[in-house]
């Protein structure tokens, strides 16, 4: 009986002292204490190399003199890199910066998040942008349409979405691939819900050209390659100033994916990726997205926006797709996309 009432304890001890402990007294000061022990943070992500989410990653180590290890992937390739480190025990990331529908997939197919401790910064969040207890947003990616402005006489800029199916632009639109998770699927799945069932048909006749190097395909449509580019994420076009380009939100609004933070389960440094976490939501860190055309969640940051910006920051925005119809709109997209 001794030996049954003891061993529960000593296992308890002994996961304690191999589990990292988050600091979770309701100090702050020992939370950031904590973090700096630990004295790394690595943050899984889908950034796609923007300068912006790394002079984030600049401020939060020049800040707190933590290093911040990121791992860049596209939604299909991260998605399934966590799932199997996770199946496999192999517990490497902290945190995790993804969409939404992402997150509730992970919830609903592994337990790969755990519960997400209070973050000062939430509490900035502008409305409607609120923390749940496993994840909280940390900027909306909101897409339109990119053009050639040599190639489009100002009286031809699509100003809806269902401009792109006239028949003089079939042949010269460059897409983000619709089939596969990721922003192309995304737009793909928000405009047959907003423009209705023949929408995505008529699109697909347009015969538009499939990549999925979406920097580089800005760039292709600015050399005049094309004359367009979908879906277009605002803050991509901030790179191409003084090029032949612009952006368009088109009437109906931009479709947008919610990017949201979230602790990885059993995460090496725990409260290092709380802290960064926290940072991301600050003032300082907002701001960057902001002024790179992105739709910030911190009230303050959106007003301190610079003035080119205020049009991308406070864009009409339509969506977002939703994690059950996902199946459906990429058995679509690959009907209409053999």
């Amino acid at each position: 009986m001794l030996f049954k009432r003891v061993m529960p304890a000593v296992v308890a001890c002994l996961v304690g002292l191999l589990s990292p402990a988050q600091a979770d007294d309701g100090s702050w000061d020992k939370v950031v204490e904590a973090a700096k022990k630990e004295g790394k943070v690595v943050v899984y992500n889908m950034a796609l190399g923007a300068p912006y989410f790394k002079d984030v990653l600049k401020s939060f180590e020049a800040k707190y003199g933590i290093a911040v290890e990121s791992l860049d992937l596209r939604a299909s390739e991260l998605a399934e890199r966590i799932r199997t480190e996770q199946a496999a025990g192999r517990f490497l990331g902290d945190a995790e910066m993804v969409t939404t529908t992402m997150i509730e997939e992970q919830l609903k197919n592994g337990d790969f998040v755990q519960k997400l401790p209070p973050i000062p910064n939430a509490a900035h969040l502008r409305p409607p942008f609120k923390a749940n207890e496993y994840s909280v947003p940390a900027f909306m990616q909101p897409m339109g349409i990119l053009i050639n402005t040599r190639l489009i006489k100002e009286q031809d800029i699509p100003t809806s979405w269902s401009d792109l199916n006239d028949p003089k632009w079939k042949g010269k639109i460059l897409s983000d691939d619709m089939r596969p998770l990721g922003s192309g699927n995304t737009m793909f799945a928000i405009l047959e819900k907003t423009m209705g069932g023949d929408f995505n048909q008529k699109l697909a006749e347009q015969k538009p050209v499939f990549s999925r190097d979406m920097r580089n395909d800005a760039r292709r449509v600015a050399r005049g390659e094309y004359a367009i580019y979908i879906p277009q994420i605002f803050a991509f076009t901030s790179d191409l100033k003084g090029l032949p380009v612009k952006v368009v939100i088109p009437k109906e609004g931009a479709p947008y994916a919610e990017m949201d933070l979230a602790v990885l389960k059993n995460a090496p440094h725990p409260n290092a990726a709380r802290l960064f976490i926290d940072h991301f939501l600050s003032v300082e860190a907002q701001l960057l997205y902001a002024n790179a055309w992105m739709l910030p969640v911190n009230a303050a940051a959106a007003e301190r926006a610079n003035p080119d910006a205020q049009q991308f920051v406070n864009a009409k925005i339509i969506g977002p797709a939703k994690l059950a119809e996902r199946p459906s709109m990429m058995e679509l997209a690959k009907k209409l996309y053999p």
